[in-house]
């Protein structure tokens, strides 16, 4: 019999999440799905089954992850996953970032996944079990995109938070998974809510673009077998190879193509 999961996706009320958690529902699993936009969110938990709860939520705030993980256990009794999905991207390049904005980038994509990862840590220890998931980026590994330079330093940031958490957990609780999801370009409304928007720029040798359904069902895979990541682009792991095998290189060539 298929095990019926508990879990929890923060950015849900569109995009990724939105479709992550319809497939989830599907399934037969429970979701708890947490985003600030709550009349959206509701309609998203509407196709997701009956045990579907809406949690409005402000993930820059640790207050507001407490209060979603707590309503998740009231609504199931416990938490089986974690995923932390919520981001944003700004269209700045470096040397015109400003403080306030990229403090906000930050917030989103990083500090938000650490109140979800700190919040829920414990609960999984004390279960004996757990997995917790982070979406990141491809471009937190390959500089194509480098308009979106906050938001690729911020998912490089969470990279490197997962690592660690995944490292410090293994120690002593092997049965609690921490998960790294790296998507491409992804048709989503991301684009068109970044700050700034999104220029009409090549990419040079960057990969075609993927669905939402896609990216989600790569996820729903890794929720059935856990990874320590993902990219959920089959090109993509073999892109990250040769970009670090020789950075400089890789970097002048795509340059020169856009």
């Amino acid at each position: 019999m298929k095990e019926t999961r508990n879990i929890v996706i923060t950015g849900a009320s569109g995009g990724i999440g939105a479709a992550l958690a319809v497939q989830l529902g599907a399934g037969g699993h429970r979701v708890a799905l947490a985003a600030r936009r709550e009349a959206e969110l509701k309609e998203v938990a509407s196709r997701c089954g009956a045990g579907a709860i809406a949690v409005a939520t402000d993930v820059t705030r640790r207050a507001d992850v407490d209060r979603l993980r707590d309503r998740a256990l009231e609504a199931f009794g416990h938490v089986d996953v974690w995923v932390n999905n919520a981001g944003r991207g700004i269209t700045r390049p470096v040397l015109d970032l400003k403080d306030d904005e990229f403090d906000a980038i930050m917030a989103v994509n990083v500090k938000s996944a650490l109140y979800g990862m700190q919040t829920i840590a414990p609960h999984f220890i004390a279960r004996g079990r757990g997995h917790i998931i982070n979406v990141s980026s491809f471009l937190s590994r390959v500089p194509f995109a480098t308009f979106r330079s906050a938001y690729n330093a911020a998912k490089a940031a969470l990279n490197a938070l997962t690592a660690n958490a995944r490292v410090d957990l293994a120690a002593k609780h092997q049965d609690v998974h921490v998960s790294l999801v790296m998507p491409g370009l992804v048709s989503t409304e991301f684009q068109k809510n970044a700050i700034g928007g999104t220029p009409q720029v090549r990419l040079g040798t960057a990969p075609g673009i993927q669905t939402a359904d896609e990216v989600a069902a790569a996820i729903v895979e890794l929720i059935a077998h856990p990874k320590a990541e993902i990219y959920t682009n089959p090109q993509h792991g073999a892109i990250v190879l040769k970009y670090f095998s020789d950075v400089g290189a890789f970097e002048r060539e795509n340059a020169a193509a856009r």
